[in-house]
């Protein structure tokens, strides 16, 4: 096992892209579900409560956990934010992928925002889940940090499969809160109430807005809406403590439990919509977190990596296993949890699959499908890959059934783990 994960790590880094064949979907279980992905920014693995979070408040995201399955071995595409937005929109693992790190070493354009930090952008060329739902009949929309391309590239929402979006491609850009503007498409829609760092409007109140106004437009057709939202990401700020004011807590961790409890709210907001158009039964809601929580005494007091090893940023479970929970009343079982391991590379052909349409050939994920359906799936023989360059070493990590390979540079040792025994590493 230790020399073929090692293998493993050499080969997922090549150029080629690994194919596999066409599937598709039997007509009989074509039905256009409309499909909700939900996602947040920098959410830990044991925030929520329906993960045994004790400290913050989650109700609708444990009701979307009691009415649907809750994933325990769901890993994020990388371990920061644009990676692995970039594994789920291409369905191609960091190995393969165009935009592997935040800031490349070569490439990109300098960004307006930060310290001179390059951004590379999409090129345009890539297929994404958007494009295909779009060809395939579908509304799509998107709301939130995009956080791979500039503006006026190739790489911009709306070039890539979006009919409809709103919020930052900067991610830099995106820890601000109270901007003063946001993209509406491709133009700029000024926040006179904000002046980029205070203000009125809460950026992620107009993201909620805009999800509920999308799913009312949309509502007597198939629709697409992605929810990048960037709670609770950097800039640790939210409009109201809520009952988490009375709390002795510092006032870090007041704002970051009342941030994650907002975020629930929307995703309450979004629930009852569903219920009052009567759209609940045929809706695919997904939600997830783009990474692992950030390194620092809030998340051990929060114990927001449920005690696993490593953060943001790291190869190791904490920095990459992310909360993922599915509900589709009648095809996703009530009240679930699985432990099947897949991670955001899958998520391009399981959208495809269950909108009934061909998942492409030349991704590297799998349509996870029956597993969401509570069917047998054996996913304990495929490989899950992860790459992160950083300045002077490759940082690789390959997992396949409980066995983990982890090293820091091709040169370095390997460290191998079996999650079976040792879920902490």
């Amino acid at each position: 096992m230790k020399l073929y994960l090692i293998g493993l790590l050499c080969l997922c880094g090549t150029a080629s892209v690994a194919t596999s064949p066409a599937r598709a979907t039997a007509p009989e279980e074509r039905n256009d579900p409309n499909i909700i992905f939900i996602m947040a920014d920098d959410l830990g693995y044991g925030d929520p409560g329906c993960y045994g979070g004790t400290r913050i408040l989650t109700p609708n995201i444990d009701r979307l956990a009691r009415e649907g399955t809750r994933f325990t071995e769901c890993y994020a595409g990388a371990p920061v934010c644009a990676p692995a937005r970039c594994v789920l929109m291409t369905g191609l693992h960091t190995g393969h992928s165009r935009i592997r790190g935040n800031s490349p070493q070569v490439g990109g354009q300098l960004e307006a925002f930060g310290e001179g930090s390059r951004r590379l952008s999409l090129t345009g060329e890539e297929m994404t889940v958007a494009k295909a739902l779009q060809a395939a009949g579908y509304r799509t929309g998107a709301a939130g940090k995009w956080g791979l391309s500039e503006p006026e590239t190739p790489g911009t929402p709306n070039r890539m499969g979006f009919d409809a979006w709103l919020g930052y491609l900067n991610q830099n850009h995106a820890v601000y809160y109270y901007t003063d503007f946001l993209w509406e498409n491709e133009e700029k829609r000024r926040i006179p109430e904000n002046d980029g760092v205070t203000g009125s409007v809460y950026s992620n109140d107009l993201f909620s807005d805009f999800a509920l106004d999308f799913i009312r437009r949309n509502r007597d057709r198939p629709f697409f809406l992605y929810l990048p939202m960037t709670i609770p990401h950097k800039r640790i700020e939210v409009p109201s403590l809520g009952g988490y004011g009375d709390e002795p807590w510092p006032e870090e961790f007041k704002t970051y439990a009342a941030m994650v409890s907002r975020l629930d709210g929307y995703v309450g907001e979004i629930l009852k919509e569903l219920d009052q158009l009567g759209l609940t039964s045929n809706t695919l809601v997904f939600f997830t977190s783009d990474n692992g929580p950030l390194p620092g005494e809030r998340t051990d007091f929060l114990d927001s990596a449920a005690g696993l090893r490593g953060r943001k940023g790291d190869l190791y479970e904490g920095g990459l296993r992310v909360p993922m929970i599915a509900r589709w009343p009648g095809v996703i079982p009530e009240g679930r949890v699985s432990d099947g391991p897949w991670m955001f590379v899958d998520v391009f052909p399981t959208l495809l699959a269950a909108a009934g349409r061909e998942v492409p050939n030349g991704l590297d994920g799998l349509s996870v499908l029956p597993m969401l359906r509570g069917d047998p799936q054996d996913l304990q023989n495929r490989s899950l890959y992860w790459e992160f360059p950083r300045t002077e070493r490759l940082w690789q990590a390959a997992r396949m059934g409980p066995w983990k390979a982890v090293r820091f540079g091709t040169d370095q040792p390997l460290e191998l783990y079996n999650l079976a025994d040792d879920q902490m590493e």
